[in-house]
């Protein structure tokens, strides 16, 4: 029987917890595994992540040269006319049918659409508000008789 005075926990579930600073007897007297003075073995001592003793550090010594286009890359979401061809049958390709057909989700959903060339293509689908196509994906729209529409 199951009594308050019969309850163990599992083996290995509680380990003893290292008392440090506690004395010389408990193995973490002294410095508590802190070395001898320093800026490391002050209370709220340490440094910041790039810190060399007050030296100029490397981040700050090296030039900073070149350009970074990254605050004005554009993001797309990108679509495969492969992966169209399965789940579209003649109807329109929009923002709505793609997010509908599970094409877009999260933070796609807001962005631009690009289709590009993917795989085979054979439906004379109709595209309508999709910023952009790469060049073969265009070919191949035509190919199959569809059409783009910018509205």
């Amino acid at each position: 029987m199951l009594t308050l005075t019969t309850l163990k926990s599992p083996k290995g579930a509680h380990k003893n917890i290292k008392r440090i600073g506690r004395g010389q007897g408990s193995g973490q007297g002294t410095q508590a595994g802190k070395g001898h003075k320093g800026q490391k073995a002050r209370n709220g001592g340490g440094t910041r992540i790039g810190f060399e003793g007050g030296q100029m550090p490397l981040y700050r010594r090296l030039p900073k040269v070149g350009f970074s286009n990254a605050p004005f890359k554009v993001d797309y979401a990108v679509v495969n006319l492969e992966k169209l061809a399965v789940k579209f049958g003649t109807e329109v390709v929009s923002r709505e049918t793609l997010i509908d057909k599970g094409f877009l989700a999260g933070i796609n959903k807001s962005l631009p659409i690009k289709i590009l060339a993917k795989g085979e293509f054979n439906k004379s689908l109709t595209f309508k508000g999709i910023e952009k196509f790469s060049a073969k994906a265009l070919e191949l729209i035509k190919k199959a008789g569809g059409k783009v529409e910018n509205a």
